[in-house]
């Protein structure tokens, strides 16, 4: 009897788990913000956004303005795009907002890329480091390589190839209206309601495979704003070179009263820890160091 019983309850649990309905594909928007240059602080920010996006939504909307930034910084920022295992929406906004110089590359990397009414893309010419120019070999090294990446980016995304590269040997920029009429981007709009409904049934090509995006009636409440982290915010702020040359600062008196006071040790950690932030700042050690 106690062996019947054992049995129709094992037959009854595996009803009701072949007949239970599966469980929804998250409808969620991801929402990152990007305003300032591209550093190793916002690839580390993107990074971490967009894993913890993937087991929570079904999109990432990178709002981005930036004049530029690091190639280092861009290029691993561009690879998590690629490797994505969720759509990533490139969006130059708000009206005013820029994509140039490294923020060009980005938004071609998208798997969409949207810009605001009002916003210019391109002028992604490379610099040296402080915004000098490149001479020679050099600069012809490294001119070559970025219209290389960017060709590559732009024609895996069906983007204006053309464009991309006299963008990184020409400079030129394209404001929104001319970017979507020559083929750079995908869609203009003035705000992420708009974007949102302009991206509904929008068939998406991931690593994976292909997703069709249904953003119909998504409303305040399936946007997750995800900023950055109290630790990612400082160390952007102190990212700013005018910041590392105060830093710099303090810590050369800090050291020097050390040395002038043996034993006083609290001059000796505040310039040891403004030295060690100096250097992050100024890109000379990476954050996992400091």
């Amino acid at each position: 009897m106690r062996r019947w019983i054992t049995w129709l309850v094992l037959v009854a649990w595996l009803v009701l788990a072949l007949s239970a309905p599966a469980s929804a594909a998250p409808r969620e928007i991801a929402v990152l913000k990007v305003k300032g240059p591209i550093n190793p602080v916002v690839a580390v920010y993107l990074k971490r956004a967009i894993s913890e996006a993937e087991s929570r939504a079904q999109a990432v909307v990178i709002q981005l303005d930036t004049p530029g930034g690091l190639d280092t910084a861009m290029r691993d920022i561009i690879q998590d795009i690629l490797a994505a295992r969720i759509p990533v929406v490139v969006y130059v906004s708000p009206s005013g907002a820029r994509a140039a110089s490294a923020g060009a590359f980005i938004t071609m990397a998208g798997h969409v890329a949207a810009m605001a009414p009002g916003t210019v893309i391109g002028a992604a010419h490379p610099v040296a480091s402080g915004g000098g120019e490149l001479s020679g070999t050099m600069e012809e090294k490294v001119v070559n390589d970025a219209a290389a990446y960017i060709r590559r980016i732009a024609g895996q995304r069906g983007r204006n190839a053309e464009w991309a590269e006299k963008a990184v040997r020409e400079s030129v920029s394209a404001t929104d209206q001319e970017a979507l009429k020559d083929g750079i981007i995908d869609i203009v709009a003035p705000d992420i309601p708009s974007l949102l409904e302009q991206l509904n049934g929008r068939e998406v090509v991931l690593s994976q495979g292909r997703v069709t995006l249904n953003t119909q009636g998504l409303g305040g409440r399936e946007l997750l704003n995800m900023e950055m982290s109290a630790i990612e915010n400082f160390l952007y702020t102190i990212s700013d070179p005018n910041i590392a040359y105060i830093l710099l600062s303090l810590a050369m008196i800090g050291i020097f009263l050390e040395l002038a006071n043996p034993g006083s040790i609290l001059p000796g950690v505040v310039g040891g820890i403004a030295l060690l932030l100096a250097f992050y700042s100024l890109g000379m050690l990476p954050v996992n160091y400091v």
